[in-house]
């Protein structure tokens, strides 16, 4: 294995420490968290490392916004918390109006905080199903590159979404967005 280019986010085993997961990377290093052991600094060409499932490959240096980041995912693969979303501010106690075209029957409406909270639903499941295709024993790499670009052009159709979330980084990114 070429461990000489994994990226934050990437679960190794190591065989002293035990599993964890890339915090950070420098130049030579790794900053790994071990759950047994507490945050070490471990050399990238250490042969006591395996990679388990990988994560983000890039070989620049990561930002401290994209190690919390990656702590937050890390915790929601390792410990099933689920992130709280703010409904952005605007849209608070708001009413969802679904007008059929035929002006006679009845229109439906949605909270608009329930809405949001099916949606966020939907995107920490896509997210589950994400890890359990890449943890998975019994799909070829090929099979989960494919369905992994199907899940993110379900997030792009997602998009239109965004518009109800406070913060940027919750929205959903789809091919387009990841290019950049």
């Amino acid at each position: 294995m070429d461990q000489t280019n994994l990226g934050i986010g990437t679960r190794l085993q190591h065989t002293q420490y035990g599993p964890g997961v890339i915090v950070g990377v420098k130049y030579a290093t790794y900053l790994i968290s071990f759950i047994n052991s507490g945050v070490k600094e471990i050399d990238k060409t250490d042969t006591h490392l395996d990679e388990i499932i990988p994560e983000n490959v890039t070989e620049e240096i990561e930002t401290h916004s994209e190690v919390e980041k990656s702590l937050l995912k890390i915790l929601r693969l390792w410990g099933g918390m689920q992130e709280l979303v703010p409904l952005g501010e605007r849209w608070q106690n708001g009413i969802m109006i679904l007008q059929p075209a035929d002006k006679t029957l009845k229109p439906k409406e949605i909270p608009i905080d329930d809405f949001f909270h099916k949606i966020v639903m939907l995107r920490d499941r896509l997210r589950v199903l994400e890890q359990n295709i890449n943890s998975s024993k019994n799909l070829s790499d090929e099979e989960k590159v494919n369905i992994q670009q199907y899940i993110t052009r379900c997030y792009g159709s997602l998009t239109t979404f965004n518009v109800l979330f406070r913060n940027k980084e919750h929205w959903f990114v789809g091919d387009k967005g990841s290019k950049e």
